[in-house]
């Protein structure tokens, strides 16, 4: 009973299928009209201005007057102009409160992260000084809290280090580290200029989760020198050079200064994690750096622990920032390390400004320009260089304790810079005694946030490939260098992209049944073929680099249909329909590569589905027998296609896959 009652439902199915296949017959059948002429320089200005220009900053000036566009472009290039004139008491109210906030927090993490650099502590301060202020003027995110940052410079101190070293050569590391940080605001703002933020686009998510993870662990690590007290430490960066020569320095190993590192970094850990648990208690986790460092520094002053075994800062300059273009080194047999740095250290730490400006801009509901940021962080580099700051940009932990301050313009910025402003110039000796095992601790407790484990889980289910570039990026930074690591990862990005692009996907679509809807018969088991039909989808535009696989895959697929129909016995393959609609381009490889498929066909015949205006327009410039001029080559849908060319195979019928 159940064989003949399969057979029966199985003969139903196929009469249905058959009924559906003659209604698609009756339908109306489009012609597929050629694209409107175009000439080549409206096509250029279009390609351009998809290219540079996909947000249309014009369109604000259309339809204004003269004096209103005027005021505009002050606005666009000076964001300050546009919300200033509406600044009242009740936002300076709050942005006073997360202006301190962010001060207390970024005053021992400037110091800190100068040392990272491998810098004097006072230019981290001088760092936190003069940038935020330019930034507020030129940039457009409300939430951004700006100053040196852990990435930064740790690439910045490990370039540098390679050919100049900061204790023997102090002044001419510090002229280089003033260099390299001038041409990465130069190439900061000529990004934004050019419109060319797309290339930092390059860093893929894994890539940055990744890099920052290693970069996180390398920057703690590098800490064990002051949380352990040691002073011949290795100048490498990598994890078993830090280690080898943590565990063969073991005699330098000071139990005043572990003791006082634990206690501190204990200390920081756990007010951090009140404070992430916790937004509410932002201020827990943004005051515990200062906290710390008044601590310790009056235990350091109170017990003389100078003396006995615990390295300090020691004495800081007081004082506003000195100008510094005098000491901007453009010649010499440095320029290209300084380059190099500048290209790198630049192209990072934009890359994580703009990152935390839009994700602090989504919870907030407002939009930050990519390219305007690129611009205003640029040229806060630019003019830091000659104030004697180096590479700057918008910081996430600071940024995270302004958001839950509650911080409404960039204002909090300013408040933070007086701030600065008045350490510097009355604050400086009371840093005399601040022991350098707390900066440490500092440090480590700002990178362990970095370290993104969910996201990398989240990376793991979603894409496997995007998951080794993410381990490559993270094993790279840890055992070879930052910048080498980095660059594995983004050339394995790069390999992806090229891989999907030589290799475009193209699937075989079936009908589904009772519909004109055709579906990838892997991914849909109801859908069913059409017999003497073989439809394909091609996924991707169709260029030199990838045309050699197209007709070897789609001969391919030729083959193994007309093989299945030798061994069925079913009726013989009649027509190729190529479904385009996501083929966006085409070049004259392209067009080459429908010219020679046509040919290896023989009597098959070759149709279009839905081709775009682009690729049509090309290839029936390039068709000079006409081919893909005629009616019965070109459908605007697969349906429409079957549909008429389905009278010229006698009883049609379908099969199952």
């Amino acid at each position: 009973m159940e064989p003949n009652s399969s057979s029966n439902d199985n003969n139903k199915m196929q009469l249905q299928h058959h009924s559906s296949c003659l209604e698609i017959a009756t339908m109306e059948v489009h012609r597929v009209v050629p694209p409107r002429h175009k000439s080549t320089i409206e096509k250029l200005k279009t390609r351009l201005k998809e290219t540079f220009f996909p947000d249309d900053p014009l369109r604000q000036f259309k339809g204004q007057p003269l004096g209103k566009k005027w005021i505009l472009a002050a606005q666009y290039i000076f964001p300050i102009l546009e919300w200033g004139p509406n600044y009242s008491f009740k936002l300076f109210k709050s942005d006073i409160i997360s202006g301190l906030t962010i001060a207390s927090l970024a005053i021992p993490q400037g110091i800190s992260y100068a040392k990272l650099a491998n810098l004097p502590p006072i230019v981290g301060l001088y760092s936190s000084f003069v940038p935020p202020l330019v930034y507020t003027v030129l940039g457009s995110s409300r939430d951004l809290a700006v100053g040196p940052v852990s990435i930064a410079s740790l690439i910045m101190g490990s370039m540098l280090r390679q050919e100049v070293s900061p204790t023997q050569n102090p002044v001419l590391f510090l002229q280089l580290a003033f260099t390299a940080t001038f041409f990465g605001g130069l190439v900061q703002a000529s990004l934004g200029l050019l419109r060319l933020g797309f290339i930092i686009d390059f860093l893929s998510k894994a890539t940055l989760i990744g890099f920052m993870a290693g970069a996180a662990i390398i920057v703690s690590l590098q800490q064990l020198k002051s949380l352990l007290g040691i002073t011949h430490f290795t100048n490498q960066m990598g994890l078993i050079p830090v280690m080898s020569s943590v565990f063969h320095n073991t005699k330098e190993w000071s139990w005043q200064t572990i003791l006082m590192g634990f206690c501190f970094l204990v200390f920081l850990l756990l007010t951090r994690h009140v404070g992430t648990k916790r937004p509410k208690l932002f201020w827990v986790s943004a005051g515990a750096p200062l906290v710390s460092v008044i601590l310790s520094t009056l235990l350091v002053f109170a017990f003389k622990a100078q003396h006995h075994g615990i390295s300090v800062i020691g004495k800081l300059q007081e004082g506003l920032n000195p100008p510094s273009w005098n000491m901007l080194k453009f010649h010499g047999s440095h320029l290209g390390l300084v380059m190099k740095t500048g290209l790198i250290t630049g192209i990072i730490s934009l890359t994580e400004g703009i990152a935390v400006g839009r994700t602090f801009a989504a919870l907030k509901n407002y939009q930050v320009d990519g390219n305007k940021e690129m611009i205003a962080i640029g040229v806060m580099n630019i003019v830091g260089s000659s104030t004697s700051c180096y590479i700057t940009t918008g910081a996430f932990s600071r940024s995270a304790v302004n958001h839950n301050a509650g911080a409404k313009t960039a204002v909090s910025n300013v408040v933070m810079s007086v701030t600065v402003m008045v350490t510097l110039l009355f604050l400086m000796p009371l840093f005399q005694y601040t022991p350098n095992v707390v900066l440490g601790a500092i440090i480590v407790t700002a990178v362990v946030g970095l370290i993104d484990v969910p996201a990398a889980h989240q990376i793991w289910k979603i894409d496997k490939f995007d998951f080794l570039v993410m381990l490559c990026a993270f094993l790279g930074v840890i055992f070879i260098s930052v910048q080498e690591g980095l660059a594995i990862a983004v050339g394995i990005s790069i390999f992806k992209i090229l891989l999907q692009i030589t290799r475009p996907k193209t699937v075989m679509l079936g009908n589904m049944p009772g519909s004109d809807i055709y579906r990838d018969l892997h991914h849909y088991n109801e859908a069913m073929r059409i017999p003497g039909f073989l439809i394909l989808s091609i996924e991707a535009p169709i260029n030199f680099a990838n045309t050699t696989y197209l007709n070897e895959r789609i001969l391919r697929w030729i083959e193994e249909y007309e093989a299945e129909e030798n061994l069925n016995k079913q009726s013989s393959l009649r027509f190729v329909i190529l479904e385009m609609s996501a083929v966006s381009a085409i070049d004259t490889s392209g067009t080459s590569f429908f010219k020679d498929l046509r040919k290896a066909m023989e009597k098959k015949g070759l149709v279009l589905v839905n081709p775009l205006a682009e690729v049509l327009e090309k290839l029936q410039r390039s068709d000079d027998s006409g081919d893909f001029k005629r009616p019965d080559s070109l459908y605007l849908t697969v349906g429409e296609a079957v549909a008429s060319l389905s009278s010229t195979i006698k009883a049609p019928s379908a099969n199952y896959v």
